[in-house]
């Protein structure tokens, strides 16, 4: 295909032209210290936006970033127990020196933006006014077995999930594909989006930090996520050459599974190359809940990763490969299989990526990344028998170019982007399928004073081809499908003073069918449903809105938003309450496109009461609803013009309170949810709850090592609860008491 002749073109065309390409090619270094004791800070994160390049300080507060071209950049640091901060920076025609003062804080997620001499508190650098990023105390407080665990506790977050292992996560109540989830740049390559039970195959206990996009930069991975786009950043092909050898090791465990996992992840520089090397491996037995255990909810999984890249002035090529393996187990269901189901994951990655710095006026970076995915996912029958089996293969790949000033734009990006996907599925009727996907985009943004602009524009085209035309008795004549769209978005924010902005983001989005809603046809016994696909679909188009209001000072910072979504044609499978004739042990789910909005607000905030207390509060709460036809209202007997949409989180807050010291951290937070009555057909309603959690962090710098420890019990009551988005829900509450324990060692 001609976008895989154009990548291997560039990757080709970076080691042959290195000499043509080196000139104009820069240093930039500088040291780090406190700003009250002006003691150098090590181990400190250093990242150019524009050109992802990333160094970590050494021990004595050094950092060095090679091959920067001459430029306006932003420059972002952040580190454990700091204001994260970010800097715009200019770098002309010699080698740059700047040093960075970081200030102390005992705010979670505070951030400064240095502009000349003043320094102003903001929620990040331009590039992420939309977004937000987790990392350090936060991503250690909050790690989790799985990615969606990791993120639930930030406001307008929820975990759709279906015992141990398989979670995914929700944002202002969607989900599936509209929710976008990468590693390092990159898609996922599994189906965890298509169905409750199918776990997302990326760990987050690697990442270095997750980022979480929306509005126009998300319409650089794709036109389908209005939900949003979460990437996780492991840097598993690096873009800079550090020092020196750096790296961490993690362990951790936990009672209420008696879980225990533990990572390595090691970056190596020899000359011009760059190795990386990532291990991990988790294991777990079935959940403990205040009525006894979840059976069959153990999982055993590792996800391991070699990269090796070669550092050049021009730029860097670099590759990796990975595997992810995951066996684990489904509870089992009187409605779908008695016993249980196991599940035997598996998926190797082979990536390819390159940046070639230009010396031209009109592009400064060209880009350009490859992967391959192969991913298996079996499901077990407590007989041993093979029930359902899931291959797909995934091939990506990405060219993208970045500009500096051009006339009243600063900066921007536009690129094209492809897909191929071989789907089969076997003990179903779905026939085998291929995707096809081509896109291309653009994203522009602007400064005037105070305000700053941002849009995007991207064309999909996607063509869904079963292998073979044919007709099926039960969902009609499976043929191919193809779907060409526009998608856009804007987003603008003000500045009203040195601490309060205000903003707006617009998304047009547009998400052709997937192969599973148009030609499935069969049993999916770990999911308890018989899954039935209509090949008549029309494309979802969502029109996303969004208000909000930021506040932030040196003791305190606030966030509120309103958002609404409304959906021409929202696409889910429904629960119809009839039993398949085939399998009269299974309902009938059928996927249908239906007008639905989904709207509501955010509230968060954190506050320092006194010199070492923190307050931080929580609150989000969505509203979903899909309109009824006059047609289903007579069949039905359903009278009004609205119904609520089926697993939607209800209202949810959280407060926490903690004291904060010098490295050391104790504290407890209250985690409420109300009841959740407002539920879509034959979807039963949950009871509110009030969960009590502790607590404690430590930070040790000990010289050429930084020590954190990370103790956490959740659930200190051992209170039975019971999740809205749990697909097991009406079978066992959720877990109990859960003590844990997270070290980690940077290096």
């Amino acid at each position: 295909m001609r976008y895989l002749a154009l990548t291997f073109l560039l990757l080709a065309g970076a080691s042959l032209s290195g000499n043509a390409l080196a000139e104009n090619r820069y240093t930039l270094s500088g040291t780090i210290t406190d700003a009250e004791t002006g003691e150098p800070v090590s181990f400190a994160y250093v990242h150019i936006e524009e050109l992802n390049r990333t160094v970590v300080a050494d021990t004595d507060g050094y950092y060095e970033l090679k091959n920067v071209p001459a430029g306006n950049f932003t420059l972002t640091i952040h580190r454990i127990g700091y204001r994260t901060q970010t800097k715009e920076i200019a770098v002309k025609e010699a080698d740059e020196t700047i040093d960075i003062v970081l200030s102390s804080t005992v705010l979670g997620s505070q951030s400064i933006e240095v502009i000349g001499q003043n320094d102003r508190n903001v929620e990040g650098s331009n590039l992420e006014h939309a977004s937000k990023k987790v990392f350090g105390t936060e991503l250690r407080q909050n790690l989790g077995n799985t990615l969606s665990q990791t993120l639930a506790n930030l406001p307008g977050f929820d975990e759709r999930k279906m015992g141990g292992a398989p979670g995914r996560p929700v944002i202002r109540g969607l989900g599936g594909e509209r929710v976008l989830i990468l590693q390092d740049g990159m898609r996922s390559g599994d189906v965890s989006s298509q169905s409750s039970d199918h776990a997302v195959t990326i760990d987050p206990i690697s990442a270095q930090e997750v980022e979480i996009a929306r509005g126009p930069q998300a319409l650089a991975y794709g036109a389908n996520a209005i939900g949003g786009v979460i990437n996780v950043v492991r840097n598993q092909i690096a873009s800079s050459s550090p020092s020196r050898t750096t790296g961490n090791v993690t362990l951790n465990g936990e009672t209420v599974n008696q879980g225990v996992s533990g990572a390595l992840d090691l970056t190596t520089p020899l000359n011009d190359v760059v190795f990386s090397l990532s291990l991990n491996g988790r294991t777990a037995q079935d959940i403990s809940t205040p009525i006894g255990q979840t059976e069959n909810t153990y999982y055993r999984s590792t996800n391991n990763a070699l990269g090796v890249s070669w550092i050049r002035d021009w730029g860097y090529v670099g590759g990796a490969f990975s595997s992810y393996f995951n066996n684990y187990g489904i509870p089992p269901d009187p409605q779908g299989h008695p016993e249980g189901v196991d599940i035997e994951m598996e998926k190797f990655q082979y990536d390819l990526k390159s940046e070639v710095i230009l010396n031209h006026d009109l592009i400064n970076v060209l880009e350009g990344s490859f992967s391959l995915k192969n991913y298996t996912h079996k499901e077990i029958e407590s007989s041993g028998a093979l029930g359902t089996q899931f291959g797909l293969v995934t091939t990506n790949a990405e060219l993208k170019a970045r500009h500096g000033e051009l006339g009243f734009i600063d900066k921007g990006a536009f690129g094209i982007w492809g897909e191929m996907e071989d789907y089969a599925i076997i003990g179903a009727s779905t026939p085998d399928a291929n995707s096809y996907k081509l896109a291309a985009f653009l994203i522009e943004e602007a400064d005037f004073n105070k305000l700053h602009l941002e849009g995007g524009l991207r064309f999909d085209w996607v063509m869904n081809k079963p292998v073979e035309d044919e007709p099926n008795s039960v969902i009609g004549f499976i043929r191919e499908r193809s779907f060409p769209a526009l998608s856009s978005s804007f987003a603008a924010i003000y500045s009203l003073s040195s601490q309060v902005s205000f903003g707006t983001s617009l998304l047009h989005s547009f998400r052709a069918p997937s192969l599973e809603e148009l030609y499935s046809e069969g049993p999916h016994l770990a999911s308890y449903s018989y899954e039935i696909g209509n090949p008549e679909l029309d494309p979802e188009r969502g029109l996303a809105k969004e208000l909000f209001l930021r506040y932030q000072q040196t003791k305190a910072n606030a966030e509120f938003t309103v958002f609404h979504n409304n959906f021409s044609n929202y696409l889910y499978a429904r629960d119809t309450g009839e039993p398949n004739d085939r399998r009269p042990d299974l309902n009938n789910y059928q996927f249908v496109g239906e007008e639905a909005v989904l709207y509501g607000a955010e509230l968060s905030g954190e506050f320092i009461l006194r010199s070492n207390f923190v307050l931080n509060a929580s609150m989000s709460y969505t509203l979903a609803e899909r309109n009824v036809s006059e047609s289903e209202q007579q069949t039905t007997g359903y009278n009004d013009d609205t119904r609520p949409l089926p697993m939607i989180p209800p209202l949810k807050s959280k407060f926490s309170f903690k004291y904060s010291k010098d490295g050391f951290e104790l504290g407890s937070r209250v985690r409420l949810a109300a009841k959740q009555d407002r539920t879509g057909e034959f979807e039963t309603s949950t009871e509110g709850y009030t969960l009590l959690d502790v607590f404690a962090q430590y930070r040790l710098d000990g010289g050429k090592l930084l020590h954190t420890f990370s103790l956490n019990a959740n659930n200190l009551l051992n209170q039975e609860y019971y999740d809205h988005l749990s697909r097991i829900k009406d079978l066992r509450p959720e877990p109990g008491l859960n003590i844990s324990l997270l070290y980690r060692v940077y290096f």
